[in-house]
């Protein structure tokens, strides 16, 4: 069996999955934010380690299950500062925190400008989502505390560290619009040398490696060293399909991720909010990005409202006995799947892909699944629905070190629009 960390911004979870990739035991948290030095809102780091390593002791206690790996799994853009005692001496700096202007013009200037830093990147600018950004700051502004750091891990390998003692980085994190990463060179880009931030970076190892640490005479254990989350959710799909698809990753933002398409990002894309993620294999995947799950929730508000109806009202059977209503909700969802079809179209063009899967919350809405069947004739269009899908892909990276059995083919659900 092994365990999983699955860990949100809001929820926290732990799963144990069995050799047949069945979830036989799941734990869901949502922990109180903390104040970082300026009153900024921030993860409470010593509250999740806490967490973690509490869950992980429950777990290893349960006499019901016998673990023989674990591994991680979070969301980016966020690193953890610890120093030689091997504990954080900053806080986990939240990175929808403003970012200084003067501070990122300093960077652009010195190294070429925006558009050329972010085309080898392969990184919109994002100020403190892009998480290079975010040791820059410190290095510039908080010089004190920039020496105190002997390593800055992102979290999943932070997490991974409280577990087996070891330090490493993994190029999932690193590859996730960091400005970090010379998508060209594969190699850090200059700047992070120039600026002595890749002498706190942990030794980058490979996302789909685990080593054996024996907990008792009789018991050992596989370590992986943790995953991006966006990465880790495209692993089951990987897994399953050999044929070129595209995965539509869809909730508040909808990201349409092609990992078919390895050509280099152009200005332009960049400029329409494309990014370039990293798999657990080190490959280039292009991805767009809409914020149509936000645009959905405003929209169903207001039409809600107008027609004294509740918001759930596109999820029942209220559109066939009000026509008004589904007019103007179908009119809605005619423009999203516009936007959605122009967002996605970025990442298609010049790739062989004859499939698109989408999951998440609009793989359940009939209307966005048939308008965007619609908009792509020519390729074949499924809701996909994979159970913890960001969990599994963390397991099954590291398949070959925790299960004997060959990976099953019925991971994903499909259902041809």
């Amino acid at each position: 069996m092994i365990a999983i960390f699955d860990i949100g911004k809001t929820n926290k979870k732990c799963f144990v999955f069995d050799e047949d990739y069945r979830i036989v035991f799941e734990k869901t948290a949502q922990l109180p934010e903390t104040l970082d030095e300026d009153g900024a809102p921030c993860e409470d780091v010593n509250l999740l380690t806490k967490w973690v390593l509490d869950t992980w002791q429950e777990v290893l206690n349960d006499e019901r299950f016998d673990i023989s790996a674990v591994n991680f799994t979070t969301y980016g853009a966020s690193f953890v500062c610890i120093g030689e005692d091997q504990k954080p001496v900053l806080p986990l700096y939240n990175y929808l925190k403003p970012f200084p202007k003067n501070l990122q013009k300093q960077l652009f200037d010195t190294y070429g400008g925006a558009e050329k830093m972010s085309l080898e990147t392969a990184s919109p600018v994002l100020g403190n989502l892009n998480s290079g950004l975010q040791l820059y700051r410190l290095k510039h502004l908080k010089p004190a505390d920039f020496q105190k750091i002997k390593y800055a891990l992102h979290l999943p390998q932070y997490l991974a560290s409280c577990l087996h003692g070891r330090y490493f980085s993994d190029i999932t994190s690193i590859g996730c619009h960091t400005m970090l990463w010379d998508f060209q060179k594969n190699d850090y880009h200059d700047w992070v040398k120039e600026e002595g931030i890749s002498e706190k970076l942990a030794p980058i190892i490979s996302s789909d490696a685990a080593f054996p640490i024996t907990q008792s005479p009789n018991h050992q254990i596989h370590f992986g060293v943790g995953l991006h989350d966006s990465s880790a959710a495209l692993i089951p799909y990987l897994a399953s399909f050999q044929e070129s698809f595209m995965l539509m990753s869809t909730g508040t933002w909808n990201i349409s991720l092609n990992p078919f398409n390895d050509n280099p990002l152009t200005p332009e894309e960049l400029a329409q909010d494309c990014l370039c993620y990293l798999t657990f294999q080190g490959k280039p995947v292009k991805a767009s990005r809409l914020f149509a799950g936000y645009e959905h929730d405003q929209a169903v508000k207001r039409i809600a409202a107008q027609y004294g109806v509740s918001e759930d009202f596109y999820l029942t059977n209220q559109l066939s006995e009000n026509w008004k209503l589904s007019e103007s909700y179908t009119q809605f969802m005619h423009q999203l799947v516009e936007k959605q079809a122009v967002s996605t179209k970025l990442v298609l063009q010049n790739t062989p892909v004859r499939h698109i899967f989408v999951d998440g919350g609009f793989s359940k809405n009939k209307i966005f699944m048939t308008l965007l069947a619609r908009a792509f004739p020519t390729i074949e269009v499924f809701a996909a629905e994979v159970a913890q899908a960001t969990a599994l892909g963390a397991a099954l990276a590291i398949h070959r070190y925790w299960n004997q059995k060959p990976i099953p083919e019925n991971l994903i659900s499909l259902k041809k629009y």
